[in-house]
């Protein structure tokens, strides 16, 4: 391959691996690390670390999986990390107190669906799962000290967390100041040529390139990836808030949701989460503003990442769901449930927390309100309203919510 070649494939890899990007440190540095993966045929290493503190990912995390999966198709290796041994620490950025840490069992159970999932995004072939514990448990406590000796307590205090929780008195356990320290060390041990991570994560990324300045090896290039907002459009997507959309949902919920977004927000979305072109994305916005009604698009959209983490004939089957829970009929498909009775009858608030559609009877009484509710297609207005023993109907809350009932 003569230079204008090898300047014509970096080029074409910047702009893949620059898309959606917050920030590229260092650009020069990872021009550097692509001409010796072409001219010795070396993959580049792409590390990310996941913390298996919840058993189940959202499209907020597959932000940066999608940018793994581009290093993939530029033909790299993705060191794909579970922090078995740092998720008993608990990773600190971003909270206003000490998070509890997990325990083995609980880490080594959450850790068992990461697969299944990311590999509906990631190539096998090119994803190396690995688990920080190999290396930091062997690493001892002479090791953690040797660690914890180099960096002050002045440098981790400029982490912003960590600054303000100390400015207002909020308590921080020595143990999380190892937290940067240990993923940091992670790049040392994998020799990582790339460390992606969100933009929160900035911090723990440079201290990766810290760590391998010491060992005397080469320092990684650091990927920061924007935080998804999430349904609600102003937090970041999260399964505590509410606000997420998960990749393991059923194919009509993940649809119904992004169809849920607003039109504002599709876009940012789509520029994160889907696999189109930027041509393709740049023609579809010309076409909004010719006029075009940007439900198409977030309906294409949406078929896009049901496809992805499902099927497409799920992908066909959601949008006939919603467009037939749009026009206020029923699905074909309704869960059945009997709810068995004491009393000859069941009060309506009581009867949808046992069907599951709410998680409270107040809760009930608040939809009810709000005109959400309704039975046999039918709006219900009295909270006080109550059902005999022996009926069966079909109840509904919301747009997405429904049920086929029968009291016993």
């Amino acid at each position: 391959m003569n230079i204008d070649d090898v300047n014509n494939n970096i080029n074409q890899q910047l702009a893949m691996i620059k898309r959606g990007v917050d920030e590229l440190l260092i650009e020069a540095e990872l021009v550097e690390k692509l001409k010796l993966s072409i001219k010795f045929g070396q993959p580049l290493r792409i590390k990310a670390g996941f913390d298996p503190t919840a058993p189940d990912l959202h499209l907020g995390h597959t932000v940066l999986i999608n940018k793994l999966r581009q290093f993939q198709e530029l033909g790299h290796h993705v060191l794909f990390l579970i922090g078995d041994f740092t998720g008993m620490i608990g990773d600190p950025t971003g909270k206003s107190t000490t998070r509890p840490p997990l325990t083995a069992e609980q880490v080594a159970e959450n850790a068992k669906s990461y697969a299944a999932q990311v590999f509906k995004i990631l190539k096998p072939e090119q994803t190396e799962v690995v688990f920080n514990s190999k290396w930091l448990t062997e690493l001892g406590a002479a090791g953690m000290l040797k660690l914890a000796a180099s960096h002050t307590v002045a440098r981790m205090l400029e982490r912003d967390d960590f600054s303000k929780r100390y400015k207002s008195n909020q308590p921080i356990a020595i143990h999380e100041f190892l937290y940067p320290l240990l993923q940091g060390y992670d790049s040392v041990a994998l020799k990582a040529d790339v460390e992606l991570g969100g933009t929160d994560q900035k911090f723990n990324l440079l201290m990766g390139r810290e760590l391998q300045k010491q060992a005397g090896i080469a320092q990684q290039c650091v990927l920061t990836m924007p935080l998804l907002e999430g349904l609600d459009g102003v937090n970041k997507m999260s399964k505590s808030l509410g606000n997420y959309i998960g990749v393991a949902e059923a194919p009509e919920i993940i649809f119904a949701k992004i169809m849920s977004i607003s039109d504002e927000l599709m876009w940012r979305y789509i520029e994160l989460l889907s696999f189109e072109s930027l041509e393709t994305i740049a023609l579809w916005k010309a076409q909004v503003v010719a006029g075009a009604n940007p439900r198409n698009i977030k309906v294409s959209f949406a078929q896009e990442i049901v496809t992805r983490f499902h099927s497409a004939e799920d992908a066909t089957k959601a949008l006939a769901d919603f467009q037939t829970r749009a026009k206020g009929g029923i699905p074909d498909e309704v869960l059945e449930v009997t709810v068995n009775i004491d009393s000859d009858t069941i009060g309506v608030g009581q009867l949808l927390k046992l069907v599951g559609l709410v998680e409270s009877v107040s809760e009930a009484g608040r939809l009810i309100d709000q005109g959400g509710v309704k039975l046999n297609s039918e709006k219900v207005s009295d909270k006080n309203l109550t059902l005999n023993k022996g009926a069966v109907l079909i109840a509904q809350v919301g747009k997405r919510k429904f049920a086929n009932v029968t009291i016993l």
